[in-house]
């Protein structure tokens, strides 16, 4: 039966897509640096670099690596960087190795690091200098050879001065790389590559691109294994997605989020690199006033974030004169798109927030809504061609349409298993191949689905289902409200009760304000019962609010 998904799909979006395009992520590459090779690749604090230099680069670092380290195909290499210059070209270089690229968020702690390092194998780690200390201090045990340390401005002097430390002004401490024993700087590095030359390696779809891993969220991080048959495919997925709406060559992506994240990494560094954008690279996102200033640069067609991001940037008084005309894509993932900002932002731009949802272990792209929906829907889109996604209950089996159940994805974006743990990988596949995801979900009769909440976020109120998702999107739409999360508390009437955690405009907003403007707009059980204001909420290092934290927190307080 042909999925009723497909009915609902924009005019020139097929219902499968060309996996046999390409045989890797190099492949591709490769493709877009001759057919691009005199447009603007990369812009990052005024700095250009093009596809020719991004393709000259790249065979250097690849060189090095081969020629010097000695890489064979499958080693992996470590990548720790904010957005920078210097990350598509270790990426990349990497990737036409022959190699695995391990991405590492460069706000690890030494704990943290240590843990993805050891579970990886990586022989080498590129680091940029500001975070040069965690490196020292977490590769001891590990099976890391050989240190690459880079600064901003090592490949393009434009960058060195003082826009560099503004840009990393949340950096402490600065280790010289000549402290870490048999550690070499980046740029000596690639002139000895140029000279050694690279062998091009040939890869193919079952070959590990990338061991993607995952926050930790449900306990120790793990290695989501993805193959380059698994990162071409998505690439595919959101190309005929876009391919409508947008121009090759002549796209301007803005790129907050870090790119070592699933998202960024194959929205931004990967599809639009498909099509010869450029991609302007934020390097620290949390400085609004300087984010905005470098929009303010730019005549941006295309911007993905979180909504802890486009809330934070409505709030300010600059973004908000700031020239729309050439945006044609905004697209949030990572976490829920609240209601109220979505529509603030299309009042603001003029165009809609499209939601879409996808996770580490699914490339991540799973659903995306129509580029050419009027308006914000409330739902994560349509699956994205060649994916099939079934709502199941907790044994196993296909709930009504329109009753809520876990969201199951199978198709060729859908990860090869966990880095060495078969156990995890079992209990997250199911035997017909469908990965379960933990989301619950409902989808309607035109093939949109809806994410309820995370399965292990719920709250049971007297035996009622409370979803955050639902009670955030609420809270939210109050006029004093800036950012909100729900958790569950203990309570000896109801078992759990609902907790906010808010962050307010200004003080003279009150808990009692908020519980009765809730009241008027939900069901009694799920009526917040407690309310805590908070300067700040814990965030992820894209900007995901940590509901987790939050909960720990009040169930330890409430003991």
């Amino acid at each position: 039966m042909e999925p009723i998904w497909l009915k609902s799909y924009p005019a020139g979006v097929p219902a499968q897509v060309d996996l046999d395009a390409y045989a890797s992520v190099v492949e591709v590459f490769e493709q877009s640096a001759v057919r691009f090779a005199d447009k603007i690749a990369y812009i990052n604090m005024g700095v250009r670099m093009s596809y020719r230099e991004l393709d000259l680069l790249t065979r250097s670092f690849a060189g090095y690596l081969q020629g010097e380290l000695g890489l064979m195909p499958g080693d992996r290499v470590a990548v720790m960087m904010p957005n920078c210059l210097q990350y598509p070209v270790a990426v990349f270089g990497t990737l036409r190795a022959g190699g695995v690229v391990v991405n590492c968020n460069p706000l690890y702690t030494v704990r943290e690091l240590h843990h993805q390092l050891k579970d990886s194998g990586a022989r080498t780690i590129v680091v940029l200098e500001n975070f040069a200390h965690t490196v020292q201090e977490a590769i001891a045990g590990t099976a890391v050879e050989k240190v690459i340390v880079t600064g901003l401005g090592d490949l393009f002097p434009g960058l060195k001065g003082g826009i560099v430390n503004l840009a990393l002004k949340y950096v402490k401490k600065m280790v010289p790389h000549w402290f870490i024993p048999g550690a070499v700087r980046i740029k000596p590095a690639l002139r000895r590559g140029m000279e050694t030359g690279f062998q091009p390696v040939s890869r193919t779809r079952d070959d590990i691109a990338f061991l993607q891993y995952t926050g930790g969220t449900t306990g120790v991080s793990k290695g989501a294994i993805l193959t380059h048959g698994n990162i071409v495919a998505n690439l595919q997925q959101a190309y005929t997605w876009l391919a409508p709406w947008v121009k090759e060559g002549e796209e301007l992506i803005v790129t907050a989020l870090p790119l070592y994240h699933i998202f960024s990494l194959t929205a931004n560094c990967l599809t639009f690199m498909r099509i010869g954008a450029a991609n302007l690279l934020i390097t620290n996102p949390r400085d609004i006033p300087g984010f905005v200033q470098e929009l303010s640069r730019y005549r941006f067609t295309a911007i993905t974030g979180v909504n802890t991001l486009f809330n934070a940037l409505l709030n300010n008084d600059d973004f908000r004169d700031l020239d729309f005309s050439s945006l044609k894509l905004t697209l949030g993932g990572g976490m829920a798109v609240q209601r109220a900002v979505a529509e603030r932002w299309q009042k603001l731009t003029g165009k809609p927030l499209l939601e879409a949802y996808g996770l580490t272990e699914t490339s991540p792209a799973v659903t995306i809504n129509p580029l050419d929906l009027p308006a914000y829907n409330g739902t994560i889109g349509l699956p994205v061609p060649s994916t099939e996604v079934s709502i199941r209950d907790d044994a196993g089996q296909e709930v009504p349409l329109g009753q809520p159940g876990e969201l199951c994805v199978r198709g060729p974006q859908v990860m090869a298993g966990y880095w060495q743990r078969p156990e995890e990988t079992r209990k997250v596949m199911t035997s017909d191949g469908f990965f379960c995801t933990g989301d619950v979900a409902v989808a309607d009769e035109k093939g949109f689905f809806r994410i309820v909440d995370r399965k292990k976020d719920m709250i049971l109120v007297s035996g009622f289902n409370v979803y955050p998702n639902e009670i955030e999107d609420v809270v939210a739409a109050h006029p004093d409200v800036l950012e909100v999360a729900a958790v569950g508390v203990p309570d000896e009437k109801s078992g759990e009760a609902v907790k906010i955690f808010v962050v307010a405009r200004h003080g003279g907003l009150t808990d009692r304000a908020l519980i009765a403007f809730c009241r008027e707009r939900l069901t009694g059980y799920k009526v917040p019962s407690q309310v805590e204001f908070r300067e700040e909420l814990p965030k992820t290092n894209v900007g995901k609010i940590l509901r987790r934290s939050l909960r720990d927190e009040a169930r330890a307080a409430a003991r």
